[in-house]
């Protein structure tokens, strides 16, 4: 099962399209830490650190050496940053200029048998839902039959809370010969007890607290946030942060071990976002952050630390991605032999 990723990012979908039987001949990623990555991990992979504006003016035909209706599988998470809805009817030109152009692009030059497009749970109500009608209607001037779910991360072997919004197309001339459905969700729901956890991780593999947050942080219980604590010590950390509405249960939140992880984000240390680790007072190491995202530990991470937080943040889990791969795989097989 031949395979195309765009916008890889530090290789959490593509590996566990790897694991659920694709080849991927080529992968384009921009940011040089992350493509590094790819390269460490799999010298054998195709992997072109380029603006994909760049790479899309190419004949991909020859770029990937495949002929158009080969590719079995493009798949790939476009940044979708706000774009305007036109409203009318432009199809690719209501798009031009942004990421999604260039995912649209590949589909309109290569026609895949089926396409993998991953997104923020966000993106359904964005615009009122505008943007993303958008992008379906496109992606059917494609000539693509698509469905679409939200899929929870823990509920596929990874021990986080983490949705997705996962897209599958199948091309036109092919759907009625084949269906996608997508992977039913595991009995076992992990928690952060199932991850091997770090002690005392080094300064260039954890970021730290400073002496006054940590202080803060040790009052917190593991499962606890900052209700849990003296209300004049988190009025005081809290600042203007204290007089704001809503629940504030991101503030000073302290895992347990027996739940499972909030959502990785891209960096460790944002005051309304920080997830404190459950046994030490200091933030998940990035290590172990790629452990919660089901990154196996022989995956090296190249880069800042910055970086490496970053590129875990924005990965897919590999748990979910492997469990979609193996269905859309179930479903070209069909393909295949009808």
């Amino acid at each position: 099962m031949k395979s195309i990723e765009l916008f890889a990012g530090a290789g959490g979908l593509a590996l566990g399209l790897e694991e659920a039987g694709f080849y991927h001949i080529g992968l384009v990623e921009f940011d040089k830490a992350a493509a590094d990555t790819l390269q460490k991990n799999r010298p054998q992979w195709n992997v072109l650190c380029e603006d994909i504006a760049d790479v899309c003016q190419r004949d991909l035909e020859s770029e990937f050496d495949i002929k158009k209706g080969e590719l079995d599988l493009l798949s790939g998470g476009a940044p979708c940053q706000s774009f305007s809805y036109a409203g009318k009817r432009l199809g690719l030109q209501d798009v031009r200029g942004t990421m999604f152009y260039y995912y649209a692009t590949f589909l309109s030059k290569l026609k895949p048998k089926m396409f993998l497009f991953e997104n923020v749970r966000g993106l359904l109500s964005h615009d009122g839902g505008k943007t993303y009608d958008t992008i379906l209607k496109i992606f059917e001037e494609q000539g693509y039959v698509t469905q679409h779910c939200l899929l929870n991360a823990w509920d596929y072997g990874v021990p986080q809370k983490r949705e997705r919004l996962i897209t599958i197309g199948i091309r036109a001339d092919l759907c009625d010969k084949a269906k996608f459905n997508f992977p039913e969700p595991h009995e076992y729901k992990p928690v952060i007890r199932d991850i091997k956890l770090d002690v005392n991780p080094l300064k260039d593999e954890c970021a730290q607290y400073s002496a006054s947050k940590k202080s803060v942080f040790s009052l917190v219980p593991p499962g606890g946030y900052w209700r849990d604590i003296p209300a004049d010590v988190a009025r005081e950390y809290m600042k203007t942060c204290w007089d704001m509405g809503g629940g504030r249960t991101g503030i000073l939140r302290r895992l347990s071990l027996d739940e499972p992880s909030l959502t990785v984000l891209t960096s460790p240390g944002m005051k309304q976002t920080d997830r404190c680790h459950p046994v030490e007072v200091r933030p998940f190491s990035y290590r172990e952050n790629a452990r919660i995202q089901t990154f196996p530990d022989s995956w090296e991470f190249c880069g800042t630390l910055s970086e490496k937080y970053k590129q875990v943040g924005n990965a897919v889990p590999v748990n979910l991605a492997k469990d979609v791969g193996l269905e859309i795989k179930k479903t070209l097989e069909e393909l295949n032999h009808s």
